[in-house]
């Protein structure tokens, strides 16, 4: 029974669902406890990374993954290095999400050109270290 713990700040869209489960055999997708998630979506900019707080993440790891899981990790650039280098050093698989941007543009009423993106779930991809 593979884990994919997902460590992002969205909820996964049925094509990323799919993906994992045919990809990667996931059969359990676990989310981080409300207050983790706050942690991980509201990681300010100034000051220092926040250690203290990422190693609450990192104990929640700890005592629910085991060797092999996967992991999505996707946020902060600085908190996400720190998450996924934690997954190598504890044999999980770091994972993150690829995207396609596709965008229309329409003309809005006050004449402006009003420019809307949409995103859509391409693949998954292991993190990969610099050998």
């Amino acid at each position: 029974m593979k884990k994919l713990f997902l460590i992002f700040s969205h909820n996964l869209t049925e094509q990323q669902f799919f993906d994992a489960k045919n990809r990667f055999g996931v059969t359990e997708f676990i989310s981080l406890p409300f207050q983790l998630q706050k942690i991980w979506s509201q990681i300010l900019a100034d000051g220092d990374l926040p250690i203290q707080n990422l190693n609450k993440i990192v104990e929640f790891l700890q005592n629910s993954s085991v060797k092999g899981d996967y992991v999505l990790v996707q946020g902060e650039f600085g908190a996400t290095f720190y998450i996924v280098d934690y997954c190598f050093k504890n044999s999980l698989i770091p994972i993150y999400s690829t995207s396609k941007r596709n965008t229309v543009e329409k003309m809005a009423e006050n004449g402006k050109i009003e420019k809307i993106s949409y995103f859509q779930h391409v693949n998954f991809r292991k993190y990969v270290r610099y050998e």
